[in-house]
């Protein structure tokens, strides 16, 4: 089961609060997964689609508390490569239109397809409770939420527009910043930000969802703070030795060229302390001198042996005589 399923399973057990609310869930649904179908003489019939059986059984029980309408579940085998069943819910032509009507999709008067309003409806969400059990019907219709093992998005599939920013500006309601694009001919409502998405699961009643979106987001945040922390001390370890490694080819020219011994005693003591102590750290050599030496003065006093070093090293080049003067040993 998808991490969407989940979610989707435990908002279709949520308690119906009240009537209201129900008719506003109810009405997210017919907006999201349902489907009007023209009769003739005037008449239409309205029909709910779900692959997921426990938001059937949702919706059928909301029309029964909110709508008094009392209706059969059918269920359809898709045709798909991952067989799936598909579960029909219809409503009767002769309550299909009061429903349109107290779903605010169709006018009291005008049954005119061409003028319904698939719109969130401002009659019945005006208030919190109404407005929070729409968008769960919203999201119980069309919505999902990745799994958090792998990113953070959440998103609502519209096909009209109009919806989807009512969508956008009811979640603005609620602080949470909800952006709208278009997908091959469908208007995507999409949240990326992982806090607000949990912020959605509360706000909608999935709580045990809650609970396991916040355990994964916590050990993924420590995953990768620890790799973080990681990645730092191993590239400091690796700049160590690189610098370790330098300095020590330096002190290797010196002796291939006998001048090791003829350095100033300050000098030659950190020199020898190098080669005995390849992987010590500028902080670790200063604390092995006698008297002990700071981080800056060890880099230093490195520094001034690699100067002689590259000295030596050109004079080689040069052909001159590879000996240390006064001059590469000044301070």
């Amino acid at each position: 089961m998808t991490f969407s399923s989940k979610i989707k399973d435990e908002l279709s057990r949520t308690d119906i609060s009240d009537v209201l609310s129900a008719k506003a869930e109810t009405a997210a649904l017919v907006r999201t997964m349902g489907y009007v179908t023209l009769k003739g003489f005037n008449k239409m019939e309205v029909e709910f689609s779900s692959e997921n059986a426990a938001v059937a059984r949702r919706i059928f029980k909301l029309l029964k508390t909110a709508f008094k309408i009392t209706t059969q579940v059918s269920v359809q085998r898709t045709n798909r490569l991952k067989k799936h069943n598909n579960y029909i819910i219809k409503i009767d032509e002769q309550l299909s239109k009061d429903f349109l009507q107290e779903t605010k999709i169709a006018g009291k008067e005008d049954l005119n397809i061409m003028t319904f309003d698939f719109g969130v409806p401002n009659d019945l969400t005006k208030n919190d409770s109404c407005k929070r059990a729409y968008l769960k019907g919203a999201f119980m219709g069309c919505g999902s939420i990745s799994d958090p093992e792998k990113s953070y998005h959440a998103e609502f599939v519209n096909n009209r527009e109009e919806h989807s920013k009512g969508l956008c500006k009811l979640l603005e309601i609620f602080g949470i910043n909800g952006k709208t694009i278009i997908r091959k001919n469908y208007y995507v409502t999409y949240i990326k930000e992982s806090e607000q998405i949990s912020d959605l699961l509360a706000l909608m009643g999935a709580n045990s969802a809650v609970l396991e979106y916040e355990n994964i987001r916590a050990v993924k945040e420590t995953r990768n703070q620890i790799n973080r922390v990681i990645n730092c001390e191993t590239a400091n370890l690796d700049k160590i030795v690189d610098t370790s490694m330098r300095q020590i080819n330096n002190i290797k020219v010196l002796k291939k060229y006998k001048a090791i011994d003829k350095l100033p005693d300050h000098l030659r003591e950190l020199a020898y302390l190098r080669l005995k102590h390849t992987n010590a750290s500028l902080k670790e050599l200063g604390e092995m001198l006698n008297p002990p030496l700071g981080k800056s003065g060890v880099n230093h006093r490195l520094r001034k042996i690699e100067e002689i070093a590259e000295e030596l090293l050109e004079h080689e080049k040069r052909g001159v005589d590879c000996e240390i003067t006064k001059s590469n040993i000044k301070k």
